[in-house]
């Protein structure tokens, strides 16, 4: 059983269209911090706080933080280290865009939910340290994602890609 304590936040009512996000968000979260390679890193009641937005609102974060004028699926926002040892700390953010999140679960012919997860379990990886910038670092966070998702039934988002 995960440790991690995940706040969501609805930021856009776009997201009300979708019931199942919340529990989506969360089994992900969840699983995430779980998986034996993950939750080693995790202390009991870390924090994650994930914010359902809109494209608007991600292409100011993107292009302010990231310096691209354009929306994004996902934006991990890492919290800098806190300074006591053994104690909870306060991971850091997640943000989701709703238009382009449906738009790549509509052309990957995938549930828009199962995107969901594979996009919390991506920011919660990026905000443990997990990157792809080399080949190689794609090719471990990606079976890292991988593992994950099939724990809680979701397809490898990344065989549907290639499909």
């Amino acid at each position: 059983m995960s440790k991690l304590k995940v706040d969501i936040l609805v930021e856009s009512p776009l997201w009300e269209r979708n019931s199942g996000v919340s529990r989506s968000v969360m089994r992900a979260a969840m699983a995430a911090g779980a998986h034996p390679k993950v939750g080693p890193a995790i202390r009991a009641g870390d924090e994650v706080c994930v914010t359902l937005i809109d494209d608007e609102a991600i292409a100011a974060l993107n292009r302010r933080w990231r310096g691209k004028n354009a929306p994004t699926n996902v934006l991990s926002f890492p919290a800098p280290p806190g300074p006591v040892m053994g104690h909870p700390r306060y991971l850091g953010d997640i943000a989701l865009a709703f238009e382009t999140i449906d738009r790549e679960a509509k052309a990957q012919g995938m549930p828009f939910e199962d995107h969901v997860a594979h996009l919390v379990v991506h920011g919660l990886l990026h905000l443990l340290g997990y990157d792809h910038l080399s080949e190689g670092e794609a090719r471990r966070m990606e079976a890292l994602e991988t593992r994950i998702l099939v724990s809680i039934g979701v397809a490898d988002p990344y065989a549907t890609e290639a499909a």
